[in-house]
């Protein structure tokens, strides 16, 4: 089930962002201090307690356990994050197909590097647009992805 998420959430947002950005993005940026240092779970939750985040996120919850999430703002896909050990059960379909339907979502950012990230959206629907930035902080280019 697809349903808003609640405060009462938010340390397993915080668990699924923290873990999932460590075993995704660990090989793209290649800074432990980053990976193990700056992202932990106690201040991602604090920062996704905040109305402004949380008022936009809706969480996929299947035998009473939150096994992925998603953010939308407007008609954007800010992100999008299954648990590892959850994934290749279609939950990561369900919601973005949840955010095409309900939210008319047609647009993302993903990191250059991350194809297999590309490749999801890519079967959702999404293209890969000539559109790029720097990843803030990084020298690793985001594209835009539009349907």
């Amino acid at each position: 089930m697809i349903r808003k998420a609640t405060i009462k959430d938010i340390s397993r947002i915080a668990e699924i962002l923290v873990f999932v950005k460590r075993m995704n993005y660990r090989s793209i940026f290649h800074d432990d201090s980053v990976s193990f240092g700056e992202i932990q779970v106690l201040p991602v939750a604090e920062e996704y307690s905040a109305p402004e985040i949380l008022n936009n996120i809706w969480v996929y919850e299947a035998e009473g356990i939150v096994k992925g999430l998603i953010r939308i703002v407007d008609k954007e896909i800010v992100e999008l994050y299954v648990e590892q050990f959850f994934q290749g059960q279609g939950i990561g379909a369900e919601l973005i197909e949840f955010a095409k339907s309900e939210h008319d979502a047609n647009c993302l950012w993903v990191l250059e590097k991350n194809t297999s990230a590309i490749r999801f959206y890519q079967a959702h629907g999404f293209n890969v647009t000539d559109t790029k930035q720097f990843e803030e902080g990084t020298p690793e280019y985001k594209v835009r992805m539009v349907r």
